[in-house]
């Protein structure tokens, strides 16, 4: 009743902010992200009878029953995959990520992905793909996506019990082999509003939250078109505005809540001027102040000399579309 198992974070392209049911984890809008290769959460979970409580340890710290951020995330996860298995036996579960936590490079996403997909191993589960990323939606809505690999798309579904919000891969992770994202970090501190907290101060205060639902589809469908048709233009200039469009509900939330430093307007401004001077590249930026640059392959060089030199940049990751979340024998304990 161990295992391990190892899943990439992913970024989205049209974003997913805002829940119709806080205890399903159901979305107000579909969504539709790319798996990011190589920023992975890398999971091993063992239930034994040895264990007299559930210990969670996350990079190296262990956290502790009667916190927030256990109570809020692991917590509420055991609770479903108990009454789902009716396992009665402790468990213990070491997560380490290779990427910033919480700092809006979804790092909730590949957590449960990989815990998900631990947990369907070590217990037998023997779900199939859809229901894996069922299962991992109820610990973070996001992790739905990081089960498959590629381009992704989460469906909002419809049906009060979530049998039908899931996701499913719209392009392999070699069907656009030269699709790039360039993640500026420029902050590797943990942002004070978790997202979760976030997305229900948005919907509940922001005057803006129904417009942004109602242009949710139209960006869907667009960005889904300019996947399957590899047309770089179409995706990335949705998504950019997608991404606006998304923050602006955030702005306007009571109080507002802006993840954005210094940095990050400073990164969005050049990008905007790169492309005005020829240079074709899109930025989107999740719950956080990482910002995301869209680009081609020919031109990931001419950018990462161009973001090295942004005052406030910390570090420069190139991302490639990546893999889904798999198993692995590599154990943490």
């Amino acid at each position: 009743m161990k295992a391990s198992a190892i899943a990439n974070a992913n970024i989205a392209l049209v974003k997913y902010w805002g829940k119709r049911n806080k205890e399903l984890i159901l979305p107000n809008n579909t969504s539709i992200s790319m798996t990011a290769d190589g920023l992975y959460a890398h999971t091993t979970v063992e239930f034994d009878k040895k264990y007299k409580e559930d210990i969670f340890v996350l990079n190296g710290r262990e956290l502790r029953e009667g916190s927030r951020e256990y109570d809020e995330y692991i917590g509420l996860f055991l609770k479903v995959v108990r009454e789902k298995t009716k396992e009665e036996d402790r468990v213990k579960i070491v997560s380490n990520n290779n990427f910033p936590t919480a700092a809006g490079l979804a790092s909730s996403a590949a957590g449960f992905a990989a815990l998900a997909t631990a947990f369907n191993k070590a217990l037998n589960l023997d779900l199939d793909k859809k229901d894996l990323s069922i299962l991992a939606r109820r610990g973070s809505g996001s992790a739905t996506r990081s089960i498959f690999g590629g381009f992704v798309e989460w469906k909002k579904g419809e049906k009060k019990d979530g049998s039908d919000s899931y996701a499913e891969q719209i392009a392999s992770l070699t069907y656009w082999p030269d699709f790039r994202m360039i993640a500026c970090i420029t902050s590797k501190k943990q942002k004070k509003i978790s997202s979760r907290a976030g997305m229900a101060r948005t919907v509940a205060t922001s005057p803006m939250y129904k417009s942004w639902l109602l242009g949710i589809e139209q960006d869907i469908e667009k960005v889904k078109k300019g996947i399957l048709k590899r047309d770089f233009t179409l995706v990335g200039r949705t998504s950019e505005e997608n991404c606006l469009k998304m923050h602006a509900t955030m702005i306007t939330t009571q109080p507002a809540i802006i993840y954005w430093n210094k940095s990050t307007i400073e990164t969005i401004q050049s990008v905007i001027d790169w492309r005005n001077k020829g240079l074709e590249c899109y930025f989107t930026i999740d719950a956080g102040p990482q910002v995301k640059i869209m680009c081609l392959e020919k031109n990931v060089d001419s950018i990462i000399k161009r973001c090295k030199k942004l005052e406030g940049v910390k570090d420069v990751i190139v991302i490639k579309p990546g893999e889904g979340a798999k198993i692995t024998n590599e154990h943490l304990f």
